[in-house]
C-alpha cells in the first residue's frame, strides 16, 4: 500500500537534488566568475575598489531577494490552483509600478547627485551615473527570476545567473585592463551582467507575463506580498548592511580589506542558497495543496554542513586564498578578518532555510520579531564598531539572534502540525 507513495517521495527527492545542484553548478561558476572581477582589484587603487564595494552594496541592498521570492510564492500557487491569467496581470502591474518607482528615485538621485559624491566619497558622478541602470536591472531580474522560480523552471534560472556572471567578468577586466582601472569600470561590469540576467529572466518567463490578463483581490495578495516582503528585506539587510556602515565610520583602506575578506566569506552562500531556492516553491506548491513533506528538515541539515565545511576552509585556508587574490597591501588585515567573516555566515544560512519554510507555509508572525532583531542589529552598528572584527561580531551576534528566533516558530509550527 505504500510502495506507490514512496516511489513518488524518492522521484521528488531526486528530481529535488537534480534541480538543487544544477543551481549549485550555476551558483558557483557564476559566482566564480564574479569573484574574477575581485581579481582585478590588484589593478586598481585601494581608494577605487572600496567604491567599487559601496557601490555594489547599494544594488544589493535592493530588495531583490524579496522581490523574486514574492514572485516564486505567487508563481506556485497559481499554477497549483489554476489561476495563471491573475498571475499575468500581478506581473504586469508590478513591473509597471517599479518601473515608475525608480524613475522617481533616479529623478532624486541625479538631482541630489552632487551630494551623494560627497558622502559617498566617489570622486565623481560617473559611478552614480552607472548605478542607476544597475539598480533598475536589480528591480526587473527579481521579478522574471521569481516567476521561473515559481514554475520551477531551474535551468534558465540558472542560466540567467550564469550571463550575469559572464557579462559582469569579462566587461569589467576588458575595461581594467585596456581602458582605465576604476570603480567605473568594475560598475560598468555589473551593469552588463545585469542587463543580461534580466533579457535572459524575461525572455523565459514570456508565458507567464504575456497570457491574458484577469482581475485579482488586491486586500487578498497584500496580505500575502507585504508579509513576504518585510520578512525577506530584513534578512537582506542582516545579510547585507554590514558593509554600508564599514563604508560610514572606517577609512577608503579598511573598506577595501572588509570587502576583500566579505567577498570571500559570502561566496559559501553560493554554495548553500540553491537548497532554500529550490525548496520554496515545493513548499508553497505543498502547503496550497495541503501535503505534507520533510524536505526542510533534509535542506536545513545540508545547509548546515556545507556551511560549516565552507567556514572551517576559510578559516585554514583563507590566508593563502587571500594572498592568491588581492594585493599584498590586502593580506594581514582582510586574513584576521576572515575567520570571523566566514563564521558570522553560518547562522545566516541557516536562518534562510527557516524563513524560506516559515513563509512558504504562510507563517507571517514571525516577521515581527525579525524585524525586531535587524533593528536592533543596525542601531547595534552605530554603537559597536571600535574595529573591523566588532562589526563581524556583531553581525555574528544578531544572525543567532534572527536563527533564533525562526527555530522557535519553526518548532511551533511543526508541534502544531
Amino acid at each position: 500500500m505504500t510502495a506507490a507513495p514512496t516511489a513518488v517521495k524518492e522521484k521528488h527527492h531526486l528530481a529535488f537534488f537534480r534541480q538543487s545542484g544544477w543551481l549549485m553548478i550555476a551558483n558557483v561558476a557564476g559566482g566564480m566568475l564574479m569573484w574574477g572581477v575581485h581579481f582585478l582589484a590588484k589593478r586598481i587603487p585601494e581608494e577605487e575598489y572600496g567604491i567599487f564595494g559601496t557601490l555594489l552594496a547599494v544594488t544589493m541592498v535592493v530588495p531583490a531577494l524579496p522581490l523574486q521570492m514574492v514572485f516564486a510564492q505567487q508563481t506556485a500557487k497559481a499554477l497549483a490552483t489554476g489561476r495563471e491569467r491573475e498571475l499575468s496581470g500581478m506581473i504586469r502591474l508590478m513591473w509597471m509600478g517599479l518601473t515608475a518607482l525608480w524613475i522617481v528615485f533616479a529623478g532624486v538621485a541625479l538631482f541630489k547627485q552632487a551630494w551623494i559624491v560627497e558622502q559617498w566619497k566617489l570622486g565623481s558622478a560617473v559611478g552614480l551615473w552607472i548605478t542607476l541602470p544597475t539598480l533598475l536591472m536589480a528591480l526587473w531580474t527579481p521579478i522574471f527570476g521569481g516567476v521561473l522560480q515559481g514554475s520551477q523552471n531551474f535551468l534558465w534560472l540558472g542560466w540567467s545567473m550564469i550571463f550575469n556572471a559572464m557579462g559582469r567578468a569579462f566587461l569589467a577586466a576588458a575595461l581594467v585592463l585596456l581602458v582605465v582601472g576604476n570603480a567605473v569600470s568594475l560598475m560598468t561590469g555589473v551593469l552588463a551582467g545585469m542587463v543580461a540576467a534580466a533579457v535572459v529572466a524575461v525572455w523565459q518567463s514570456k508565458p507567464f507575463w504575456s497570457a491574458p490578463i484577469a482581475s485579482f483581490d488586491w486586500r487578498s495578495l497584500l496580505k500575502q506580498v507585504l508579509p513576504l516582503m518585510i520578512g525577506f528585506t530584513a534578512f537582506q539587510f542582516l545579510f547585507t548592511a554590514d558593509t554600508m556602515f564599514v563604508k560610514a565610520y572606517f577609512t577608503k583602506d579598511e573598506t577595501a580589506f572588509y570587502v576583500s575578506a566579505g567577498t570571500l566569506s559570502r561566496a559559501l552562500m553560493w554554495l548553500v542558497m540553491p537548497l532554500a531556492t529550490v525548496m520554496f516553491p515545493r513548499l508553497v506548491h505543498s502547503a496550497a495543496k495541503s501535503e505534507k513533506t520533510n524536505l526542510m528538515g533534509i535542506v536545513l541539515l545540508g545547509t548546515a554542513v556545507l556551511a560549516a565545511c565552507g567556514a572551517i576552509s576559510l578559516t585554514v585556508l583563507g590566508p593563502f586564498i587571500v594572498k592568491f587574490v588581492f594585493k599584498p597591501s590586502y593580506v594581514e588585515v582582510a586574513t584576521k578578518v576572515l575567520p570571523w567573516y566566514a563564521w558570522a555566515m553560518l547562522p545566516i544560512a541557516m536562518t534562510n532555510v527557516l524563513l524560506n519554510d516559515l513563509l512558504a507555509h504562510s507563517v507571517y508572525r514571525v516577521v515581527l520579531p525579525l524585524v525586531a532583531v535587524v533593528g536592533a542589529y543596525a542601531f547595534a552598528l552605530t554603537r559597536f564598531h571600535a574595529s573591523l572584527i566588532q562589526v563581524l561580531q556583531t553581525l555574528g551576534i544578531f544572525g543567532l539572534l534572527a536563527l533564533a528566533v525562526c527555530a522557535w516558530f519553526s518548532f511551533g509550527k511543526r508541534k502544531r502540525n
